[in-house]
């Protein structure tokens, strides 16, 4: 059963970086075109800013199709472990948000296929929104199967309840949760609706309502499970899953802020004259660099904890071996 699912994951991981092959020509196809004055520049942007903002989308697809085929190639277990991590932790944390952002998207008929500034454009063909998409989805389903997999092979201790409880914590590894939780709450009033911090209130598409509110369901999902790790709670919830919901939301935070950041400083300052985003610009900066504090927070603390748990035991195994060999 166990080889079963390894084949699975290996599987997914070809399919995760093969899913991102469009994805990375039509970025390439866009730069060269608009070089060469063959296609037009993105709706806000100027030459030079359209082609930096694609050039970094075709790195992140660069780095998404390694990243796949790390997680199932014998060279992809020599990497540095921190360096896998980071990138599967970012990298899921894009996808989980425009995973249902595309599906939502669709549903309300919003006529968006991408978000936050992915350098898609509403002109653009209706074959090439298919394949963005497509490249979005097959991806964030083929990694969802083959993070998992790379993970026990690499890290089985990581999936595994602590045989101990924790019976105090530090009150400095909870402000991660806090921040998040008030975040997630901000950014769940916005999208319902709520026009505290609005700027623009004719500026809020369906499909911006769709974004902020996944963004605060993730963000509100990652303070809650974290909370209960680190506290040590008894939830229905598995330890796996606990895990799976802080790691997935504080990407999504850390992710999609730490992208959409950049994009709202550059609107604020440059003033382009088709790009209005509805909120405050001091408050979205404001909750964006709060969300990237806090999803780094967040793993920050599943780390520590987790060299905390697998140190201990290792200490009190060594302690026994050691009395064990005293006459």
């Amino acid at each position: 059963m166990v080889e079963r699912l390894d084949r699975i994951g290996r599987a997914a991981g070809y399919g995760a970086a093969s899913a991102l092959v469009p994805y990375l020509v039509i970025k390439v196809s866009w730069v060269v075109g608009s070089l060469l004055g063959l296609l037009p520049v993105g709706r806000g942007f100027s030459l030079g800013g359209w082609l930096v903002l694609n050039t970094v989308t075709i790195g992140m697809a660069a780095a998404g199709i390694t990243l796949g085929l790390a997680l199932v190639r014998p060279w992809g277990m020599r990497i540095p472990g921190w360096l896998v991590g980071f990138f599967a932790w970012v990298g899921s944390g894009f996808l989980v948000s425009i995973l249902p952002f595309v599906v939502v998207s669709a549903l309300v008929n919003s006529g968006t296929a991408s978000s936050g500034g992915s350098g898609g454009d509403a002109a653009m063909p209706g074959w090439e929104a298919v394949l963005l998409q497509c490249s979005f989805v097959g991806t964030g389903i083929a990694l969802a199967i083959a993070l998992p997999a790379y993970l026990s092979r690499r890290w089985p201790h990581a999936l595994r309840r602590p045989e101990r409880p924790r019976t105090r914590t530090s009150s400095g590894l909870l402000w991660p949760a806090v921040t998040g939780a008030v975040t997630g709450l901000a950014w769940l009033y916005w999208a319902a609706g709520g026009p505290l911090g609005i700027a623009h209130r004719d500026e809020r598409p369906a499909s911006w309502h769709v974004l902020v509110g996944v963004s605060a369901c993730w963000a509100l999902a990652a303070s809650a499970a974290v909370l209960a790790l680190v506290r040590g709670w008894s939830t229905r919830l598995s330890y796996p899953l606990l895990l799976a919901l802080a790691w997935l939301g504080s990407g999504s935070m850390f992710a999609w802020s730490g992208w959409r950041l950049p994009a709202t400083v550059y609107v604020a300052l440059a003033h382009p004259s088709d790009v209005t985003y509805p909120e405050n610009v001091a408050v979205a900066v404001a909750l964006h660099v709060t969300a990237v504090l806090t999803g780094a927070g967040i793993i920050q603390t599943l780390v520590h904890g987790d060299r905390r748990r697998v140190s201990v035991p290792d200490n009190a195994q060594q302690s026994a071996e050691r009395m064990g060999r005293r006459p």
